[in-house]
């Protein structure tokens, strides 16, 4: 059980959101007048303000880190690594984690509201990418007062977030946790989301984003575009073990498209329960962020000289049945981060669960986790 703090006043607490005022000028040219942010916290800062920790989510996550979520009921997405006795403890850290700009769950996005008409903004959101997600939160922790965090930490395109901190801020953290992430999307990553984003416009419901007023959303769509995303997420050796060819439930197949299989039965589910959560035009404008990342890009080409300013440490976590963003995509963080002489650890995890490791029981994470933390404190 996740051990939440009372409110210290209202920049603190559960199902917190905030209007900040302007202007975010974004990398696409764009620029929002103000910017709305949905957060969470957890804990409660220290004397000094050292014990601030940054948990930043990944395409599908959101700010219920370690709390129930207000539309499935379930409990938040890292209660395996933030709670009571966790690496990540509300006991010992201030713990904070908003819904990134251009998501559905309270935070700026197509499915917010546009202040300049007071409509839906849908697909007249401007283009966002991963650097823009960080200067808004960077705007909300200038909010909240905290001027310097001791770890920012996150997985997948969390990672892609974490490791952009130090290249834009890199006085204000301690350091730096990347989990199952890249520095850059890969021609085949791109690939994969561009099916997903293809699914969502072909369906008869997208009508170019304008779905809202009926209440009538691409669900099919949106379906798919996460039935082939979530492929990506597992194994084939998990895959393997937890369905395998084995059908649903009969000793022959009925020569048919009904879900046969189970491995079927269990995309479909993510599916279904994928749309009741999210928002399409989100899907379109997160995923594009991703393929736009390139981190060394941004830096005339170098990805050490992306770090050449901070004085954070790093830890990197891969797994070796992670085929999104396989150990060689840390190894090539960890090259450039030491050649610009930063202080970088780095371990490949076993796991049978793939890309979807850092949400799953995979107990020595917790581990290198709550070490790299705690040298962090003593020092």
């Amino acid at each position: 059980m996740t051990t939440i703090a009372a409110p210290l006043d209202d920049r603190f607490g559960l199902d917190r959101k905030v209007t900040l005022p302007g202007p975010l000028r974004l990398d696409g040219g764009g620029v929002l007048a103000s910017v709305d942010i949905a957060y969470e916290t957890y804990g409660s800062p220290n004397a000094d303000g050292s014990n601030v920790i940054l948990i930043c989510h990944a395409l599908t996550g959101d700010q219920y880190v370690a709390s129930t979520h207000p539309l499935t009921g379930k409990p938040g997405w890292w209660t395996r690594m933030v709670g009571a006795g966790k690496p990540i403890d509300p006991a010992r850290h201030l713990i904070i984690c908003a819904n990134v700009l251009g998501s559905c769950m309270g935070s700026s996005g197509p499915a917010g509201i546009d202040p300049a008409t007071g409509g839906k903004w849908a697909m007249r959101f401007p283009v966002i990418t991963i650097a823009d997600m960080v200067r808004a939160q960077a705007m909300l922790l200038d909010h909240l007062g905290i001027g310097r965090l001791h770890a920012v930490i996150g997985g997948s395109m969390g990672g892609m977030q974490a490791l952009t901190w130090p290249t834009l801020f890199p006085d204000r953290l301690e350091s730096v946790v990347v989990i199952a992430s890249t520095a850059r999307h890969s021609a085949q990553n791109i690939a994969f989301h561009e099916v997903g984003r293809q699914a969502i416009m072909a369906d008869p419901n997208w009508r170019g984003g304008d779905y809202y007023a009926d209440n009538r959303p691409p669900s099919a769509g949106l379906s798919v575009a996460r039935m082939a995303a979530h492929i990506t997420y597992l194994s084939e050796a998990g895959l393997t073990e937890k369905f395998g060819r084995r059908l649903q439930g009969r000793d022959a197949k009925t020569f048919g498209f009904d879900a046969d299989f189970q491995i079927e039965s269990y995309l479909r589910h993510q599916g279904i329960s994928f749309v009741e959560r999210f928002d399409a035009n989100s899907y379109l404008y997160i995923t594009r962020a991703m393929d736009y990342y390139d981190l060394a890009e941004d830096h005339q080409g170098s990805l050490a000289r992306a770090f050449e300013r901070t004085k954070a440490r790093f830890c990197l976590v891969s797994f070796d049945t992670d085929w999104l963003y396989p150990t060689s995509e840390s190894r090539i963080i960890v090259h450039a981060l030491n050649a610009a002489g930063a202080q970088a650890s780095f371990v490949e995890l076993s796991s049978p669960f793939g890309h979807d490791a850092f949400l799953l029981d995979v107990p020595e994470l917790n581990r290198v986790v709550d070490g790299f933390l705690r040298a962090g404190e003593r020092g």
